[in-house]
């Protein structure tokens, strides 16, 4: 019985969560649009932000309460989900025709982040200072980011663009936008904190370390939101706005929640990330960097393998760290 209560738990903080980060994309789109915000900024900024919420309330929560393993294996786990489950999902729906010069920056800058990451971790933990070097990091990239697209230079402002346009359905009045954020942000703790106890329940009840909980309930559970936008942008022919998103989702995941959760409470890294899970994160961003560099479609068939490569991830996960 008290498995199910906690498997419950698990099930409303994800329901709660993916509602929460809706509506505060939506709330904070409207804003935006009555602030005459562009939706170029609106599309790097809020969606791009908005879908990692859950990844961010669940890790900054789980930091706090002296669980590092939840808070970064959240994170690595959110990261090789997206790649491998959303992407796989995306690519069966339709396949994905991706441009390297599109995004191009976006994928160089995962790759580059994810090994920053790993290199900060390799003495064992992610202290004030390795957080400080993620959050300028981001900064730096935001600033490259968006004055290149403003100005021309990068050509995925159209996708930027699309990807703000995806969620069309916002709040029409100012009052509803600020009734959508506020009710957002409650769902998104309130959620964090429901997930948060089913997931540790089941942790201590199946005897399973709470990094594999981390790296596979919880970051799939968090990945909801991007699942939702992306699957959206597929269904409607628009597979660029699904890599975009996952790809500027990724890069947050790594330089603003781990920058962010680390700031407030320096997070012990568990040897298994450090030796096996941060490196299978690194080589799907690579593979995902060569399918863009060589500027060729993400068929049906390579979506198919994605998606099988992360069930057949899934099941190591639970082998190799169920008895640890």
């Amino acid at each position: 019985p008290a498995n199910v209560l906690n498997v419950l738990f698990l099930i409303a903080g994800v329901a709660m969560l993916t509602a929460g980060g809706e509506a505060l994309i939506r709330g904070a789109l409207s804003a935006a649009r009555r602030m005459g915000i562009s939706p170029l900024l609106s599309g790097l900024l809020i969606v791009g932000f908005g879908t990692s919420m859950p990844e961010m309330t669940v890790s900054v929560l789980a930091a706090l309460d002296d669980r590092p393993d939840i808070a970064v294996g959240n994170v690595v786990g959110s990261n090789i989900g997206n790649l491998l489950l959303i992407l796989g999902t995306c690519a069966v729906i339709t396949p994905i025709a991706v441009h390297f010069m599109v995004l191009r920056r976006d994928a160089v800058a995962v790759v580059g982040a994810s090994v920053l990451c790993i290199v900060l971790a390799l003495d064992g933990v992610l202290s004030r200072v390795d957080a400080l070097i993620l959050l300028l990091m981001l900064t730096a990239f935001l600033v490259w980011a968006y004055r290149g697209e403003r100005t021309g230079e990068a050509p995925s402002a159209e996708l930027r663009e699309a990807e703000s346009e995806t969620l069309a359905a916002v709040p029409p009045s100012a009052g509803l936008a600020a009734a959508s954020v506020a009710a957002g942000l409650v769902l998104l703790i309130a959620g964090s904190q429901v997930l948060l106890k089913g997931a540790v329940g089941i942790a201590q009840s199946l005897g399973v370390p709470e990094v594999v909980i981390g790296l596979t309930l919880v970051a799939v559970g968090t990945s909801l939101p991007e699942l939702s936008v992306s699957v959206i942008a597929a269904v409607r022919r628009q597979a660029d706005v699904a890599v975009g998103n996952v790809l500027g989702s990724n890069l947050f995941n790594l330089l603003g929640i781990l920058g962010v959760s680390a700031m407030l409470q320096p997070l012990e890294v568990n040897a298994r990330v450090l030796q096996v899970d941060g490196w299978v994160m690194l080589a799907t961003a690579v593979v995902l960097f060569a399918f863009l560099y060589t500027g060729s479609r993400l068929s049906r068939t390579e979506g198919g393998v994605l998606l099988a490569s992360y069930v057949v991830y899934l099941a190591l996960t639970f082998s190799a760290h169920g008895g640890a």
